[in-house]
């Protein structure tokens, strides 16, 4: 493809590598660095005047620091007169800081973190942004750009179709009822029933109690969420859901954060699998945990970046997975 650039950050090479492939692009030349006194330095490599540059930096890992390497090697790029730059950022960070909740008595301080990382992003010099699975849609509201929020749901259909062979006989459940609009899209395309977890939570990643709505009995219950992080939700959900005369468990996850004691949890969980999309790296995570398993999304992201830079509709990749 001419006059296009593609760019990775630290957060997440093998992905970015992944994309360059199967686009049939090399990655451009970046070279990213620390000063002794922890700066951060970038410096591109190559001529990006009038071109199309797309920069692939996930939220994840050093969080702060990928954050602002990121707004380096936007801002770098747009100064150096590139034609448009777009920021692809598969896990979008400080997502779950989306709103001011009704928790604590100093709920009417907190801040709005994902505006404010917009804000960053749109004056660092971005023109637009690719993500995948929002964990609040109306961040998109939070630019005055372009943002582009992909969906791994077509991908996630494709794998319960290929690794569960009793997906007919499956119910599709949520850990809370927050996830209920996405359990009953993948319920309905695959034409079964499903089911959800109401919970109460008293602390920060600390679940009290948890009620299923819903029948499970006899029956394979796929918990779906858009991300977890100290598993504590998901892990007791299982237990719910075995409890309840479930036959099998699976959970399905388009972020795998897994902090904390997330492996461990999970390991002693009563999970076939949890699967997970590659927004996050999770190579090191599955040597310790057997029970994750992987989706590949980069063709998702590669065609978005085609679609985009060729000036097509990539609403089509809301429904299906590119070949």
């Amino acid at each position: 493809m001419p006059n296009i650039v593609l760019f990775s950050g630290s957060s997440h090479h093998d992905l970015s590598q992944r994309v360059a492939d199967r686009l049939g692009l090399e990655l451009g030349k970046v070279v990213t660095k620390k000063f002794s006194n922890q700066e951060t330095s970038v410096e591109i490599g190559e001529s990006v005047r009038g071109e199309d540059v797309y920069i692939i930096q996930s939220g994840c890992g050093e969080i702060n620091d990928n954050l602002m390497e990121l707004l380096i090697m936007i801002n770098a790029c747009k100064i150096a007169s590139s034609s448009r730059v777009t920021a692809v950022i598969p896990c979008f960070p400080y997502a779950r800081q989306d709103k001011k909740d009704k928790v604590g008595k100093n709920y009417s301080r907190a801040p709005i973190s994902a505006k404010l990382v917009a804000n960053m992003l749109s004056v660092a010099g971005a023109d637009h942004i690719i993500t995948m699975d929002l964990h609040a849609s109306q961040i998109q509201g939070f630019f005055d750009i372009p943002v582009d929020n992909l969906y791994a749901e077509p991908a996630v259909l494709q794998w319960i179709k290929e690794n569960i062979p009793e997906w007919r006989n499956c119910i599709i459940v949520s850990p809370d009822a927050g996830g209920a609009k996405r359990v009953t899209s993948i319920a309905d395309r695959l034409n079964v029933e499903f089911a959800l977890i109401h919970k109460e939570r008293k602390k920060a990643n600390e679940v009290d109690r948890m009620v299923l709505v819903g029948d499970v009995k006899d029956r394979v219950a796929i918990l779906v969420d858009d991300m977890a992080d100290t598993c504590g939700t998901i892990c007791h959900a299982a237990e719910k859901l075995v409890s309840a005369g479930a036959t099998k468990v699976y959970a399905i996850l388009t972020h795998g954060i897994f902090s904390g004691p997330a492996l461990s949890r999970i390991n002693n969980a009563s999970f076939e699998a949890v699967v997970v999309t590659n927004t996050i790296p999770q190579e090191e995570k599955m040597k310790h945990c057997p029970k994750i398993q992987f989706i590949d999304i980069s063709m998702i992201l590669a065609e978005a970046i085609r679609r985009t830079h060729n000036g097509e509709s990539v609403s089509y990749l809301f429904s299906h997975v590119p070949l």
